[in-house]
């Protein structure tokens, strides 16, 4: 007997039609190779080129170590084994052991890919093998990546000597608290001011996760930047910086070396000197979150642990009330 199925348009389908749909379906996902199913999935899963190139570069070094075994034919086993050749740095393009961190940034992407893979709606693959692999806890090793404020002024006097867009570079990574692909997607015409026009505010516009947020920016640095925008007479619809993320990393690390700073300082640890020196100096947490951009306070709480150990400790305390006898 045949059945069918009205639709609340008015439409009437078939068992038959709805099974010949799926097996279309069906058919559309076998012929697709490995290759386009992950172009399908950065282009549509991953929004932002920087996370892109990370995303496929680690898939592309997953398959190389399960020897381009069908993504559809990998189980936990596979993904699992892979894991431990990296904490064992049998499967590490250094052949050394990486850390926790490291191992969780490359099996994220493979994690993402079949969960968006498996979801019904998509339908490329049949199981989820990732679901089931577990991680080493990643330890946070942030709490002490911030700069002193000697070490902010020996960074940013090197960077005014080598002229103002270098300056301005580091000025705005340490006073406006952002990841340094946020710094280089920066364009003129995402500065407005508040409705009363008393204060400018920076248009995040591709924050982590492509959220955008609105960061206020110090009345010194838009007026540097207004010098700038004179000096170079740029194009209100250009980059505010024309340059790479691999560039500023570089020009952090040229400057930390010649001026002897022995912290590996990078430009993410700008970041995290913008959030301590805010908590330092009375800005509350939710004044940071909104800041950073992050999504959790508990993100942000983590940098409370270092603004306490930086004020008065318990050691402080007993000195204190043994200092007659000291």
């Amino acid at each position: 007997m045949l059945v069918v199925r009205q639709h609340e348009g008015g439409k009437i389908v078939s068992e038959q039609n709805i099974v010949s749909l799926q097996s279309s379906i069906q058919k559309y996902h076998e012929c697709c190779s490995d290759e386009q199913i992950i172009q399908v999935f950065l282009n549509t899963y991953v929004r932002t080129h920087y996370t892109r190139r990370n995303y496929s570069n680690a898939i592309e070094h997953f398959r190389q170590c399960i020897n381009y075994k069908p993504l559809n034919n990998v189980y936990w086993q596979d993904i699992e084994f892979y894991k431990l050749a990296l904490e064992e740095g049998v499967c590490s393009k250094s052949r050394k052991p990486l850390s926790p961190a490291t191992v969780a940034s490359l099996i994220a992407p493979i994690r993402s890919l079949y969960n968006w893979g498996n979801e019904p709606n998509i339908g490329f693959f049949s199981h989820n093998p990732a679901i089931s692999v577990q991680l080493a806890p990643v330890p946070i090793n942030s709490k002490h990546h911030y700069l002193t404020k000697r070490e902010v002024t020996k960074l940013l006097a090197q960077l005014k000597k080598q002229g103002l867009r270098d300056y301005l570079i580091g000025l705005s990574l340490v006073l406006l608290g952002l990841r340094v692909s946020e710094l280089v997607n920066i364009e003129w015409r995402h500065f407005h001011t508040d409705p009363l026009e008393t204060s400018i505010w920076l248009n995040v516009v591709k924050g982590k996760g492509n959220k955008s947020r609105e960061v206020k920016v110090p009345q010194s640095l838009w007026l540097l930047f207004q010098k700038l925008k004179h000096e170079e007479k740029v194009d209100p619809q250009s980059k505010l910086f024309p340059i790479t993320v691999r560039q500023v990393e570089r020009l952090i690390q040229k400057v930390r070396e010649q001026k002897g700073i022995e912290k590996k300082v990078t430009p993410h640890w700008l970041r995290h000197t913008n959030a301590t020196l805010a908590l330092l100096n009375g800005a509350s947490l939710q004044q940071v979150q909104e800041t950073l951009g992050h999504t959790q306070i508990t993100t942000t709480q983590r940098y409370l642990h270092t603004v306490e150990q930086l004020k008065k400790a318990a050691p402080d305390f007993v000195e204190d009330y043994l200092k007659d006898i000291l």
